[in-house]
């Protein structure tokens, strides 16, 4: 029987890089995936939604200078994403191949608590890191062979996954759930020429943003044609008996049920944690349908045995998995680290864009926080209004000793701006102290020092 140090189960963002760090801290790994390297996050996720929301943006952009909107070459879109997938892969592939690391394809099963099958063969770990990801979840109304059974170049109803495959722009495009996927394809869809509708069974979207953000975010798609139905439940999907081409979305809004026609439906209802069919019944670990058990080291309830990013349902997002393996290894090794799970930045690739970090004032009114806000406007700032990106705003939470609480933005580069805030929040600084922090003009992250100002 093989034996390693350290045994990887999945290669996404989590896999990968916590396999490269293990490595260069003196740990044999043998990483196990048994599709593409990279993950979700590389291959059907981050970096596909990503090229597209490029393109769309850089054709809303480029009517605003031509006053006029530029012709579409889809094939050519799709292209370049899978192009750019690629080479993200070949990169993944030569970073598994480094000395230390043992690549193996193939679909691994827990025999016991340390040991693993792949490929007919077993191996004995002392540590074991799961990273299996999660699948897009699907309303109760659906089942998963509703959308796996259709033919490709056929479907009616897709996921995130099967719409970064489809060949041609659908003329509408319905999309259940404005979390922030549906929110990305709402945008992007919307800029490429469909006709969008969002149905979102909650009061706003976008829950992890402060909801004064994420309203003013929909407000914005709204003026370039996304129609948006909220608090409303899809209750079935049905085939068009007069026209096959299309389907019908029944649900109910304020009680009362409405049908809207398409050409394609996307689910957008969420992600799942992928623990079946890893043998974990085989084992003692505690787990259940919404992920692994983990505490705080990332550890489960069998000693060396560890589950990040997607699968323990703490945070899904790839940074975040990314960073749990490196607790994990950390562990492992009994080495202190400084991550700070509690801050933990995230954006949406929407246009324009938002990000966000720490709490949202909703949670500070619930927590009985004695906090202000400040805000600050892309309107008033010279590099926004060159750039003629006039759109958005950010929103900081201070707590009464001036600690930084949360910060909150939509606009060109919103990301950027709340990974500066992300930083200092993990310093735990004063706004005493931002305020005297020199900013490059003219620079949109003045806008953050006119905020605290």
């Amino acid at each position: 029987m093989e034996k390693t140090d350290l045994l990887i189960i999945g290669s996404g963002p989590g896999g990968y890089r916590t396999a490269s760090y293990a490595s260069q801290n003196g740990l044999k790994v043998t990483i196990i995936e048994k599709h593409y390297p990279g993950g979700t996050c590389l291959n059907a996720g981050c970096i596909p939604t990503k090229c597209l929301a490029h393109d769309a943006e850089l054709r809303l952009t480029t009517s605003h200078v031509c006053n006029t909107i530029p012709p579409l070459d889809f094939t050519k879109v799709m292209e370049r994403k899978e192009g750019v997938i690629t080479q993200l892969r070949e990169g993944v592939n030569a970073l598994l191949t480094q000395p230390g690391i043992t690549f193996i394809k193939g679909e691994a099963h827990f025999i016991s608590d340390h040991i693993i099958e792949v490929n007919g063969k077993q191996i004995e770990a002392k540590n074991i890191i799961i990273a299996s990801g999660s699948r897009s979840k699907t309303p109760p109304f659906l089942k998963e062979e509703d959308i796996t059974k259709q033919k490709v170049g056929e479907q009616k109803i897709v996921t995130s996954t099967e719409i970064l495959s489809i060949n041609k722009i659908p003329r509408r495009l319905s999309i259940i759930g404005a979390g922030v996927i549906g929110m990305e394809f709402a945008s992007a869809f919307s800029a490429f020429g469909s006709e969008v509708t969002v149905i979102e069974f909650m009061k706003e979207c976008l829950p992890p943003i402060d909801s004064d953000i994420a309203k003013r975010l929909r407000k914005s798609l709204e003026k370039r044609g996304v129609t948006f139905y909220m608090q409303s439940a899809v209750s079935r999907i049905d085939l068009c008996e007069e026209n096959k081409e299309t389907v019908k979305l029944i649900f109910k809004r304020k009680d009362k049920e409405e049908t809207i026609e398409t050409d394609l439906v996307l689910i957008a209802t969420g992600r799942q944690a992928n623990v079946e069919n890893l043998g974990l019944d085989a084992t003692g670990i505690e787990y259940s349908p919404k992920g692994i058990n983990v505490n705080d080291d990332m550890e489960t309830n069998i000693k060396g045995v560890y589950a990040i990013g997607d699968v323990n349902a703490r945070q899904m997002l790839a940074h975040a998995a990314t960073f749990q393996g490196f607790r994990a290894v950390n562990h492992i090794l009994g080495k202190k680290d400084f991550i700070r799970f509690d801050i933990m930045p995230a954006a949406i690739f929407t246009y324009p864009e938002a990000a966000c970090v720490g709490k949202t004032e909703d949670q500070c009114k619930n927590d009985g926080i004695n906090y202000s806000t400040r805000k600050g406007f892309y309107r008033s700032n010279g590099k926004a209004l060159s750039m003629d990106e006039t759109e958005g705003m950010i929103k900081i939470l201070i707590r009464e000793d001036g600690l930084l609480l949360g910060a909150h933005a939509y606009g060109a580069h919103a990301a950027d701006l709340i990974q500066e805030l992300s930083a200092l929040m993990n310093r735990e600084a004063r706004i005493n102290e931002i305020r005297d922090i020199i900013h490059i003009h003219p620079t949109l992250s003045e806008i953050l020092q006119d905020a605290l100002l």
